[in-house]
């Protein structure tokens, strides 16, 4: 994790406060020392995102004078535990990037500030089908940063190498496990890498592979929408690969911590993973020019499973003691121009459509593959589904615990299914 510094008359208000003159770093609305007002805002992402974001908030304080932002971010695993830390503590940042899956969760918590009530943010140019994916309960609390599709990060100049046709974009699982096998069969000229990431451990992955046969993780009504039957199958599938040694094995997935240095993939033992398609930039200072995005395989009928998600969400804190600037702040990152510029596609193609079209001309690197990855679906994709219900962040966790089990053949796929099914029912209250 990284931390920018606060800025010295924050950091003498801190002081103040611990003697117990002041009540918090910078007081009321716009109160504190030299007025200035400090808010403390996450993220998670790679070094890219990183720099940009930086260099949003740097313009942001230029602006605003009266205004610091405090920052950190880290991987998707270590943020998402540190935030339900905060959270459950009372202590939620004022600014926050939010996952999908933690938005219901949060907001019938009580942790999240309803943005609906704040003028200070303009939502009248953000994609109106992905803006309701915030809304739980007819409340807005949380906007959409971006939409995002996942994908299959490769190194096509190995996949090339070996000879092995390149994805399309109709193809299946079966296409897919080809694919992965003659990988394995080559390779001498993919440096002895095995084809992939292990997909069992994902329940992203699952999610598109249960799409593509008619299903979904949860039903509208919040409940689960598939079976350990349904489970099980998947997670026969992989260990079956996994076996073959044709995807990548437990000692390598399980070192993942939602960094990309951290996959098979960025540590150049596997020649693809599987990613969201903006975050998949930090595989090119790994890989290289021959990074491409690939999509996930297609449904039996031979039709995208993806969809477009909002890629993450900004919200704030309940709590916060500045949610006027926490609003001015979160509107500036999504619908000034100069901050759109900059910010590029690192969190996904902008979901206000005015900075979309102002910056999809500009794109450059790998923005433009994120670019044209998505436009290669425009049209051909079905609504993204409602906003998983409370419970679903952390059953992610389990998702990925259960498979472990499986991955050191400690369980059968068939009962680490029904530990997870279990363990699930128990969790939405089924």
């Amino acid at each position: 994790m990284r931390k920018k510094r606060t800025k010295a008359s924050c950091a003498l208000a801190l002081v103040l406060t611990l003697g117990g003159t002041l009540t918090g770093c910078g007081g009321g609305e716009g109160g504190g020392s030299g007025g200035k007002v400090t808010l403390r805002f996450t993220w998670w992402g790679n070094p890219d995102r990183a720099a940009r974001t930086d260099q949003a908030v740097k313009l942001f304080e230029k602006r605003h004078p009266n205004i610091d932002i405090s920052t950190s971010f880290a991987g998707f695993d270590t943020y998402k535990a540190k935030l339900a830390t905060q959270a459950a503590g009372g202590d939620a940042p004022d600014v926050m990037q939010l996952d999908y899956r933690q938005i219901n969760q949060y907001a019938t918590s009580g942790i999240l500030l309803d943005l609906g009530k704040h003028r200070e943010l303009r939502t009248k140019d953000i994609d109106k089908g992905l803006l309701a994916t915030g809304v739980v309960d007819d409340k807005q609390y949380a906007l959409p940063v971006a939409r995002g599709a996942e994908a299959i990060p490769y190194d096509a100049a190995l996949w090339r190498k070996a000879g092995v046709p390149e994805p399309t974009i109709d193809w299946t699982w079966a296409d897919w496990t080809d694919a992965m096998r003659k990988l394995k069969a080559s390779k001498k000229d993919i440096g002895g890498r095995v084809g992939s990431t292990d997909p069992g451990q994902s329940e992203d992955v699952f999610e598109i592979w249960l799409r593509g046969r008619g299903k979904a993780l949860y039903t509208e009504g919040g409940g689960l929408g598939f079976t350990a039957d349904d489970l099980t199958r998947f997670w026969e599938f992989t260990t079956k690969l996994r076996k073959e040694g044709v995807v990548a094995p437990a000692e390598q997935t399980t070192q993942m911590d939602g960094t990309v240095e951290n996959t098979p993939l960025g540590r150049l033992k596997a020649v693809s993973d599987f990613n969201w398609d903006a975050p998949s930039s930090g595989y090119d200072p790994i890989v290289g020019k021959g990074l491409k995005l690939a999509p996930l395989p297609a449904g039996d009928d031979g039709k995208p499973a993806l969809y477009y998600k909002p890629s993450m969400f900004f919200g704030a804190s309940a709590k916060s003691q500045h949610p006027k600037q926490a609003a001015q702040f979160i509107d500036f990152l999504l619908n000034d121009p100069a901050a759109g510029a900059i910010l590029g596609a690192t969190r996904g193609i902008p979901a206000n459509d005015s900075i979309r079209d102002k910056v999809l001309p500009k794109l450059e690197g790998f923005d433009q593959v994120v670019s044209a990855y998505q436009k290669q679906f425009e049209g051909k994709l079905k609504d993204p589904p409602a906003a998983p219900p409370k419970g679903d962040a952390s059953l992610q966790s389990t998702f990925t615990r259960d498979y472990d089990q499986v991955s050191y053949e400690r369980l059968s796929p068939r009962e680490a299914a029904e530990n997870y099914i279990t363990e699930a029912k128990a969790e939405l209250k089924q």
